[in-house]
Order: structure tokens, then sequence, then C-alpha cells
């Protein structure tokens, strides 16, 4: 079978379709699954290029989707012809979160998705929302879950709060979707006025572009009537972290989803002990958090937002599209 491959030194030139051995059939517990879609994030970047270190003669890609060929001994909840999506964290089944690295990620300590053919665990897959074609399924498991769990998990978004986006990107589209789904009124950020505009035909209610305002925390208190927003998806880190205080109401809630701007940096601790906030880091979810986000797309015919899609073998170009920064949602790969 073809999978695209990472060789040392990690670099977008180093990756390379290869030819690997055919998994098999399924054993006990297991499913053996017809890939054909993926999606990038900023993880898989990280991997392929060398930040999350080296991974020499890695299988790169979080996010798998594809068609259920076989199922091992035991396997009752799925069936030949199901299509599935993978999970970020196959070994966290439910409960509260007790991983802290990627040692058991796909597409980081174990293989990943970009690939044709796949055995594993039963556990590690979840139905893929019905409607959705591979690529769209592929942009819940990392994008689609971490924005879930933000702001309905761990944010227990209701009806008429408000909430921050930083960014265009796949976890903030998502996010939007979400929010809006859920009845919350919702403000969004981004360099690009185009983006702003597109994301305002998804429902936005309020655009800022930080470029032309930088002091966007005050502005956002203010169009919350001065009070702040009760939620913030924050996906840029240290560099924008203290806009973020500024603009969250006493009492709300961050979550700290992303390090766009560094891994580290000052944080305005009077700032955020003055608000009461609460600041909270998350790596995606579990798989029944998944479960959960699968029948509320399903009940709310959500449809993510693929910017554009590669082919597999393309991957590198795919990769150099995200760096560019100029997508809008998701990125996407198919085969």
């Amino acid at each position: 079978m073809k999978a695209m491959i990472v060789h040392a030194p990690a670099a977008l030139d180093n990756l390379r379709l290869e030819e690997r051995p055919d998994p098999g059939g399924p054993g006990v517990g297991e499913v053996r699954v017809r890939l054909h879609g993926s999606s990038l994030n900023f993880h898989d970047l990280g991997v392929v290029t060398g930040r999350m270190g080296e991974a020499d003669g890695l299988i790169p890609l979080a996010d798998g989707a594809g068609i259920v060929e076989a199922v091992g001994d035991g396997v009752s909840e799925f069936s030949p012809g199901d299509m599935v999506v993978s999970c970020f964290f196959p070994d966290w089944q439910n409960g509260a979160p007790t991983i802290g690295d990627f040692s058991r990620t796909p597409g980081d300590g174990i293989d990943g998705f970009a690939q044709e053919y796949t055995v594993r665990p039963a556990s590690a897959f979840t139905h893929a929302p019905k409607e959705l074609d591979a690529v769209e399924a592929a942009t819940i498991t990392t994008a689609g879950l971490t924005a879930w769990r933000a702001l309905v998990v761990d944010g227990k978004l209701k009806a008429g709060d408000r909430v921050l986006l930083l960014g265009t990107g796949g976890v903030s589209i998502w996010a939007l979707q979400i929010a809006k789904l859920m009845g919350a009124r919702v403000a969004i950020t981004s360099s690009s006025d185009e983006k702003l505009e597109r994301a305002r035909a998804l429902g936005a209610d309020h655009v800022l572009n930080y470029r032309s305002q930088p002091d966007w925390g005050r502005a956002i208190r203010d169009w919350s009537n001065g009070r702040g927003v009760d939620h913030v998806v924050e996906v840029g880190g240290p560099g924008t972290l203290a806009q973020s205080i500024e603009a969250v109401r006493v009492g709300g809630h961050i979550s700290l989803i992303g390090v766009l701007t560094g891994a580290s940096g000052e944080v305005p601790t009077a700032a955020l002990m003055g608000k009461q906030a609460r600041l909270q880091g998350l790596i995606v979810g579990s798989r029944s958090e998944q479960q959960d986000f699968v029948r509320a797309i399903e009940q709310g015919k959500l449809r993510p937002v693929v910017d554009r899609r590669f082919a597999l073998e393309d991957l590198a170009e795919a990769f150099r599209y995200e760096m560019g920064a100029t997508h809008f949602g998701k990125i996407g790969v198919a085969w």
C-alpha cells in the first residue's frame, strides 16, 4: 500500500510517498479501514518540520476517515461499509483527562493516517457524521473536537453567551459554527478583511481586524456593552493572551488551545486575578466527547469549511499552503 513517510532530518522536502506492507486483516477487537481523507493541523506541521522532534520513518497526520472493510472478533459497534473517523487520543475513552503528551497520538507518537489502509482497535474510531465525506469527517478529530470541548464540554456554553474567537483557522471556524448552533453571539478577529467578511457570512455577529485595531481586547469589551465576553477561544498564546484577558468578563472562561505566538511568555497575572477568570489549557478531547459532537453535527446539519483539498502525493505542497496562512477553515487531503 502507499503511505507518506517522514524522513530525518524532518523537513517538507523529506516527505516521501512509499510502498509499505499491507496491514492485513483485523485481529480480535480491531477494524480494518480503507482510508480516504485527512485534514491538516498545526500539530502535524510541527511533526513534519521537526518542531515536535525527529520522527524518522513515521507516517504523519493525526486525522483520518474512511470505510470499514472488515471487523475482528468481538467488534459489534462497526460493520463493513461504515464510515468512521479517528480519535486524537485513542486511549482516552471517557471521563476526565489523564493524558498529557502525544506518545499515543497518531501521526506523532505512533503512525498516523497518511496511508491507504490501517488496522487498529475499534475503540480508536467513532462513527463519522452522516452526510459528510471523508475529508469533512476528518476535520472533527482535532480541530472540531477541540472547539467542541472548549465551548460546550468545559465552557458550558449556553444560548445568549458572547464568544470571542481569534483568527479564522480550523478551530476558530469550527467554534464559530458550534457557537451559532448553540445560540451564542460571536465576535471573531483576523488581519484579513476578506476573511472577516467570510466569517460574517457564516454568522459572526461582530468582526474585528486586529491590525487596524491593535487594542482589540478593549474593542471587544465595548462590543459586549462593557461587560466582557463569556468565552474566549485563545489560539495565539503569549502574544495575544493579555488582550484576551482584557476582553473576557469577570468570571469568564478562556480556553488556551494554541501557542501560535510562542511556547512561553509573560502572563498578566494581576489582570487575570482581577477578572477572576478561568484560564484553562486543553488538548482535544475524549472518544465519548467526540461521539457527542458527532450527534450535534448531525442534529444541527453542520458542515465544516474546507478551504482546499490536496492529493496524498502532494502532502508537502499542502503543508506549504498551510504555512502561507492564507487558508480559511481547514485544509483537506483526499485519496
